[in-house]
């Protein structure tokens, strides 16, 4: 694998296309400033999700404003192209005022704005709309981020989750991936829902049995809002016992056809979106990487390429019922080249990830007087083809499988009184194929006494869980607000397990812009379907894993657009799953395990017999793009975590990262210009050695599991974003330059039979992209 190579190679893209697209001779002249965008939008309450009538909606630094009609939709027209605040009132709701509302002379911006009922103020009082929404489904540890946050984050590559990763408790895995550790807990911990879908994986070259993998397979381009919960979160959710990243698609333009061409270092996109009949409208894309051009012209020995289509529709029925059609699909495939020694060696190291996989869900809404029923019927599918073979092209692993679920929701909300709220719900998953064909090599495989273990499993079978919940939101007082809900959970294929969470927060408001926080709740998460199969007696020792959380938070409002957040958390773990081949370790795996270092996926003996611990303090400062042309945030972590696995030594756990930092910062310059950047620093996770010597060189010494740790992590990424504007379309160009410093942080050690000591996966150094968005 020749590094030097990419990155020259990735260099000279970046320049040539950057120098050609900000000298071109043959761009029109721009368009003087005229009114020439438009944004539509739906304004909505929070709770119920029907549309607010009557509320003023205003676009800050012009004569704009309007009202919402009988439906909550706006529409505002005859605007310049800049980037602008939307502040949006109604009575009886919290202001709110939307930063980043990106106006172009291309496409319609569409928006939709969530307000959060609050008590009427009978007194006199001047009311300072927000920058921030009070999040209504949770109570801590729970932030938001806009499609343009996304987009416009340095080293991010415009993906959900690695915008995600700069948030508080999120530590640093590899720079090349997007998994979520968050708070000790490992990547297979974190729930993912896009528009009310339960999701698996959401990420192209996921990884089986987690959640990771390179890059989202969403485009950012559909994205209205990402919210994440880091823990403390309510009794709509469960089945996992980390985190919680609700991903809501925003709707297509009903005014007119549009439409964008998306160009960057990795790959090639297209968007249209427009009216879908009088009363919808759809939203549509496809992509494809060309990876493989750069990957063959930099002389790697492998090649990943993918293709992802994504569509949304929406149909208003009639004033009180909408139809929604959600599905996103995603094509992953890796060529190797083996035509000599030196290719061989490498990619006898790579575990191949092919996969084909998709989610689908069509989902009904019925608002009625005092509330609001929402059903969904999804679908989730992925078909791995995973395999690793050695130097001689002999195979050590072979995985085809197939996962396959289908979930059909429903959730109904009731206002029973001004200051009570009451949901409940059920959500009824059925894996109906679940096939797999796997192979695993003796001497990859050795047990607690270092005696092979080859595995070979070619099997099929279904599995069915069912969750109900209830939760009640009651404002106490017009400071205290309480949510109490329980979550019950059958398990029909662990052995017709049950498991009960109760969950409980509380807000207290101790002045306009200052609150204390406290969740606190059970959650349980039912084993990986891989996990199964690891070993004929997996499904009787494993069960459901168990996590206690309590949470205390402090946030204070410094301003409108600034705000402060403190929290410390303690989470106890049990029923964990734990490795019988590794009495020492706990089951913790992320990213594309190479069988030659460790057993992969799960596929060995496990039972559930595991326990941990996790504990921190966060720090966390965000400020929203306002009349002062700064935006960013400051995040800091303290944190601790240790597992105990069968020997009954408390080690630490694989995911420890002790102090976690990230920076980011932003200045719009002008309507045309805008540079960010992006610093983090932490501390390396724990890492087990190799045996350096005899029969055993080359295993890891799990005698000495997670006894060391990897070198500080520190890296920083910048961008640059230029904008024009003409008649009839909008072009946005950026620069990205991922780890500005080149410096090489160490993910993780692989053990080089050539040299009879391990070596380092460093990352490749500069990484310099740019992308182009052409909207019309």
């Amino acid at each position: 694998m020749e590094r030097p190579l990419a990155f020259r190679a990735a260099v000279g893209v970046a320049l040539t296309l950057s120098l050609a697209l900000t000298t071109a001779p043959g761009l029109p002249a721009q368009e003087p400033a005229a009114p020439q965008g438009s944004v539509t939008g739906h304004v909505f309450d929070a709770v119920t999700q029907r549309g607010v009538a009557g509320a003023t909606v205003e676009l800050e630094g012009t004569q704009l404003r309007t009202t919402t009609d009988v439906q909550g939709r706006f529409r505002l027209e005859g605007i310049s192209p800049d980037i602008y605040r939307l502040t949006v009132r109604a009575v009886g709701y919290r202001a709110l005022v939307l930063s980043d509302v990106v106006v172009g002379s291309g496409k319609p911006y569409t928006v939709d704005v969530r307000l959060t009922p609050q008590a009427i103020q009978l007194e006199a009082v001047e009311v300072v709309p927000s920058f921030f929404r009070v999040p209504e489904a949770t109570v801590t540890s729970t932030q938001t981020l806009s499609a343009e946050d996304t987009r416009r984050t340095p080293g991010a590559q415009e993906d959900v989750v690695r915008a995600v990763a700069l948030l508080p408790g999120v530590a640093v895995t590899q720079a090349g991936r997007n998994d979520l550790a968050v708070r000790g807990g490992a990547p297979y911990e974190n729930l993912f829902v896009v528009d009310g879908i339960e999701v698996p994986n959401i990420n192209h070259f996921g990884s089986q049995g987690s959640t990771g993998g390179p890059l989202s397979l969403i485009n950012i381009d559909f994205v209205q809002e990402t919210a994440f919960s880091s823990g403390g979160y309510g009794a709509r959710y469960g089945d996992r016992t980390a985190s919680l990243t609700n991903i809501r698609l925003r709707e297509g333009n009903e005014d007119r056809l549009s439409g964008e061409v998306n160009l960057s270092a990795t790959g090639f996109g297209l968007i249209a979106e427009g009216p879908l009949g009088p009363k919808g409208s759809f939203l549509l894309s496809a992509r494809r990487s060309y990876l493989d051009l750069l990957f063959k012209a930099a002389g790697f020995s492998f090649v990943p390429s993918y293709w992802d289509f994504q569509i949304k529709t929406r149909h208003h029925l009639d004033d009180d019922n909408t139809l929604s059609f959600v599905a996103i699909g995603a094509i992953d495939q890796v060529t190797f080249f083996n035509d000599d020694a030196d290719n061989r060696y490498d990619n006898a190291r790579i575990l191949s990830p092919a996969q084909n996989q998709y989610f689908a869900g069509v989902t009904w809404r019925r608002f009625f007087a005092g509330g609001r029923l929402a059903v969904t019927l999804g679908r989730t599918f992925v078909r791995f083809e995973s395999e690793q073979n050695d130097s001689l092209l002999q195979p050590i692993f072979r995985g085809n499988s197939t996962e396959g679920e289908n979930t059909l929701r429903a959730d109904l909300t009731l206002e029973l009184a001004p200051r009570l709220d009451l949901t409940v719900g059920n959500a009824l998953r059925w894996a109906s194929k679940l096939e797999y064909d796997v192979a695993l090599d003796g001497e990859r495989r050795l047990d607690q006494d270092g005696v092979p273990q080859p595995l070979a499993v070619d099997t099929s079978f279904s599995a069915l869980r069912n969750a109900t919940y209830v939760e009640a939101g009651y404002q106490l007082t017009s400071a205290l607000r309480a949510s109490v809900g329980v979550r019950g959970t059958w398990y029909d294929y662990l052995g017709g397990a049950f498991r009960l969470d109760p969950r409980i927060g509380l807000r207290l408001a101790t002045g306009p812009s200052t609150a204390w926080l406290l969740s606190a709740g059970r959650y349980h998460q039912g084993p990986s379907y891989i996990w199964l199969i690891g070993d004929a007696r997996n499904p009787e020792t494993l069960g459901p894993i168990r996590a206690d959380q309590v949470v205390l938070g402090f946030e204070r409002e410094l301003r409108p657009d600034l705000k402060l957040q403190i929290e410390t958390y303690y989470k106890r773990y049990g029923t964990y799953a734990a490795r019988v081949f590794r009495p020492q370790a706990v089951l913790a795996p992320a990213g594309f395990e190479d069988v030659n270092t460790d057993i992969p996926f799960g596929l060995e003996p496990l039972t559930s017999d595991g326990t941990g611990t996790a504990m921190g303090v966060e720090l966390f400062v965000q400020k929203r793009l306002s009349e002062i042309p700064l935006y960013g945030l400051l995040s800091v972590a303290l944190s601790r975590s240790r597992f105990t696995a069968l020997d009954s030594v408390a080690r630490a756990g694989a995911y420890d990262g002790r102090v976690l930092s990230s920076l980011f910062v932003g200045w719009r310059i002008n309507r045309a210009w805008e540079v960010s950047g992006k610093f983090r620093l932490a501390t390396g996770l724990p890492t087990t050695p190799f045996i350096a010597s005899g029969p055993d060189a080359g295993r890891l010494d799990f005698t000495r599991y997670n006894a060391e740790r990897l070198p500080l992590f520190h890296a920083l990424d910048v961008r640059v974003d230029r904008r024009w504007s003409f008649r009839g379309f909008q072009l946005d160009v950026y620069i990205d330059i991922q780890n500005v410093y080149g410096r090489q942080n160490v993910s993780g050690y692989q053990w080089d039979p050539r040299t009879g000591a391990p070596e380092a996966n460093e990352s490749l150094g500069i990484l310099p992209t740019i992308g182009v968005n052409l909207e019309f």
